[in-house]
């Protein structure tokens, strides 16, 4: 059942990056899809998580209908199942981008064609792959950089605890932080000046400053002098920013189809190739097929001895 939001409130992009800017809700989801946990002992089992952390994390995923809790058990809506494509994009930026040992990351293989594959983004209206360029955004009618910024942070800093023992380290960096979030938002917009993103943000120029270093130092956003001000430097996506597109219309896609707004979506995104409506479907890198959720089987390394402390 979809999601009515209230007018004037927080849109789509807002609500859906709160449920999904936080590592321990997607690790809940990601055992749910991947090994059918329902029992809350499963999960506590499973990973260096509290009680506390786990009771808060359930409750707020019933809450957003991605689980149903009925007689002890925590199952997976439909809304929940469909979380798939956005888990597929985070782990093969992650594998292909950062590459971290200790991530622990699952391989992804295709049941019809057998191979080992890593997912590509393809535009549903006409099939063709598409890249961050090929898709032009702008503000829907319940669009707006205030409306679209997460009103809280839930993300567990790597300091105060435990952390899940399959990590997507830094795309929590990008997406586990309201001013992350924003500032990636902006960027793929087109923001490239520092005032450009404190406008967009509307966040104070400390915090401007301290994301846009950090953005730079995982190497997603990269800093250079600008032409006109020589003094002023201006900030571009490189590489490794542009290929995070994947996750971010993932995620899009799926809060578009579950939360809407009375006023009409949040986001309007154009595929420039074919000149329609842009939605996300995934496909293999083997065999070029559409992914479905029940074609992709997740194969696991064993997980290394994990304490919280």
């Amino acid at each position: 059942m979809i999601t009515r939001l209230e007018a004037g409130g927080p849109n789509a992009i807002a609500v859906t990056n709160g449920i999904v800017g936080d590592e321990w809700t997607l690790w809940i989801v990601e055992l749910a899809l991947t090994d059918g946990l329902t029992q809350y002992n499963e999960w506590l089992n499973a990973g260096p998580i509290s009680t506390a952390v786990l009771t808060t994390r359930l409750t707020r995923l019933v809450q957003a209908d991605v689980l149903n809790r009925e007689s002890g058990h925590y199952r997976l809506t439909k809304r929940g199942r469909q979380m798939w494509p956005i888990l597929l994009s985070m782990w093969a930026w992650e594998q292909k981008w950062v590459n971290d040992p200790e991530a622990n990351l699952p391989e992804m293989r295709h049941g019809k064609c057998g191979k080992i594959f890593s997912p590509l983004l393809a535009c549903e209206a006409c099939d063709s792959v598409v890249a961050a360029r090929d898709v032009r955004g702008k503000f829907g009618p319940s669009g707006g950089w205030e409306r679209s910024i997460p009103t809280g942070v839930t993300r567990r800093r790597a300091h105060s605890g435990s952390r899940p023992t399959e990590l997507v380290t830094q795309t929590m960096a990008l997406i586990g932080n309201r001013w992350s979030v924003a500032l990636l938002g902006a960027a793929f917009l087109g923001a490239t000046r520092f005032g450009e993103f404190e406008q967009r943000m509307g966040a104070p120029p400390t915090i401007v400053a301290d994301r846009l270093r950090t953005f730079c130092d995982i190497g997603v956003l990269v800093a250079s002098p600008n032409p006109q001000r020589p003094d002023w430097v201006v900030y571009h996506l490189t590489e490794k920013g542009r290929a995070f597109f994947p996750v971010v219309a993932t995620v899009i896609d799926w809060g578009h189809r579950w939360f809407q707004a009375p006023e009409g979506p949040a986001l309007r995104l154009a595929h420039a190739g074919c000149g329609r409506t842009f939605h996300p479907r995934l496909r293999c890198s083997e065999c070029g097929e559409r992914l479905r959720g029940a074609s992709v089987r997740v194969e696991r390394s064993p997980v290394k001895a994990c304490s919280g402390t």
